[in-house]
């Protein structure tokens, strides 16, 4: 399996999902994170302020920093090469860069009728 990498901004706490104002994009990722450990995805999160050295110790992102600057953060690796920069990525991201099936979609799918019309 894929190896997904997240490289938060400096945030208060390793989720980011904490203060007073949350910032819904994050909510939503931190849940599809937990969906994919769960679903046995092997992803990481690694946030700039409490964890510097992740950054300044993996070629790839410290270069990104140099070249674009933190305000260019989240930065996503897939197997160690950049997927996504800027934004946190869906869960059909996540789900189509780890190759898995989401059992949601699945069972939606296999409730089709023959003839490719739904019932």
């Amino acid at each position: 399996m894929k190896t997904i990498q997240v490289y938060d901004p400096a945030m208060c706490c390793s989720s980011g999902v904490c203060g007073v104002d949350v910032d819904q994009a994050l909510v939503s990722f931190s849940a599809d994170v937990d969906w994919a450990k769960q679903n046995g995805v092997q992803i990481a999160r690694f946030n700039l302020s409490s964890e510097p050295m992740a950054f300044a110790d993996t070629q790839i992102v410290s270069k990104f920093l140099e070249r674009s600057g933190a305000e260019a953060l989240p930065l996503i690796l897939v197997d160690g090469e950049i997927a996504l920069a800027g934004r946190y990525p869906t869960r059909s991201e996540i789900i189509h860069w780890a190759g898995i099936t989401d059992p949601v979609i699945e069972k939606a799918s296999s409730n089709c009728c023959s003839g490719g019309k739904c019932c």
